[in-house]
């Protein structure tokens, strides 16, 4: 791979007037939760790295770590908030139960219930705890985490109306919604992006959401576009999770799918070879080059994690590339289990 400079792409949402990088850092990794701990001062140190690379768009959410992503996003990027769009989502509450029970968690001998709730009440005082927590009085893209059926949508979008008309929050998002969920969010409120799952191996989006987005203009910022570090091809069968990590249950990350994976990512691997870089590199690559996707969230705990993400953003793969890894991609079936 040849030598990068520190700008990458910027791609828009929609007609929001917010635009997000090709590559935005995913802060879930860094607020503990699910992933067995991080440390903040590397966490800092990543994003940090990660805004001095280009990748200026940082992804974030309250349930995070219980608010600890937001607050150590806010520490992050004091001095620094000219430069980055915050993303950032509400809608999952661990310290209520009104809403939709969603299921609940235990970690290091703390368990909690997390509930969808996306009431209005709840949507405002949420929005003022994450400015708080972010040490910032505006949010550029603020998303509806997981719909809650408890709450007719148009009382969510209401309250969307209501804080970009306050100027906190520039523009509306939604994230695991259905084409049907964002046609009737969009009446009430305009609809900036949709943030769903996606990856070489989870290409449900395919179908319905992802053609209904590019045919309104609405942007897709996927999330897990390495499949939870799967499709980095660094994992082993045998691999032993810390506890805490939601990873250990997962039907990817199971032995005999692991053993797929790895068996495929070994046909990617000529191209990565031919241009010098990781398959994981290669996998984000890929990603942001499939039509309708906007940016690919990615992950890291360190600043060396990090920069290594963003090479990605100036890898350009030719058509015959694109052809290659996706006839590799046809020849994975994974178990169900």
């Amino acid at each position: 791979m040849s030598a990068t400079s520190n700008k990458i792409e910027m791609r828009k949402l929609g007609d929001s007037g917010v635009e997000v990088s090709v590559i935005t850092f995913g802060a879930w990794a860094i607020g503990g939760w699910m992933w067995g701990g991080a440390e903040e001062k590397d966490a800092i140190e990543a994003i940090h790295a990660s805004i001095e690379h280009g990748a200026t768009s940082i992804d974030t959410a309250a349930v995070y770590g219980y608010g600890r992503s937001e607050e150590i996003v806010g520490k992050a990027l004091v001095g620094k908030r000219d430069k980055v769009q915050i993303l950032t989502k509400y809608g999952l509450r661990w310290d209520s139960k009104d809403g939709e029970h969603f299921f609940d968690w235990e970690q290091e001998g703390e368990r909690k219930e997390i509930y969808r709730n996306a009431r209005k009440k709840s949507i405002i005082e949420e929005c003022e705890n994450s400015l708080r927590r972010l040490k910032t009085d505006y949010i550029d893209l603020y998303q509806c985490h997981w719909r809650d059926h408890t709450t007719p949508v148009e009382e969510t979008m209401e309250a969307m109306v209501e804080l970009i008309k306050q100027g906190k929050i520039r523009a509306a998002g939604v994230s695991n919604f259905t084409s049907e969920d964002i046609e009737a969010a969009r009446k009430i409120c305009p609809i900036a992006s949709n943030q769903p799952p996606y990856s070489m191996v989870l290409r449900d989006i395919e179908k319905t959401v992802l053609p209904y987005c590019r045919e309104n203009n609405i942007g897709t910022i996927v999330y897990s576009p390495l499949q939870r570090g799967l499709l980095t091809g660094k994992f082993s069968p045998e691999v032993q999770f810390k506890a805490g990590d939601h990873r250990a249950n997962q039907v990817h990350f199971q032995k005999e799918n692991i053993k797929r994976v790895n068996t495929m990512l070994e046909k990617v691997k000529p191209v990565a070879d031919r241009h010098q870089a990781t398959l994981g590199q290669i996998v984000i690559a890929w990603t942001i080059a499939q039509p309708g996707i906007t940016s690919a969230l990615v992950g890291a705990r360190d600043a060396a994690q990090t920069i290594e993400n963003i090479k990605a953003a100036h890898i350009k793969l030719t058509a015959a590339d694109l052809k290659e890894i996706d006839n590799a991609i046809a020849t994975l079936e994974l178990v169900p289990v």
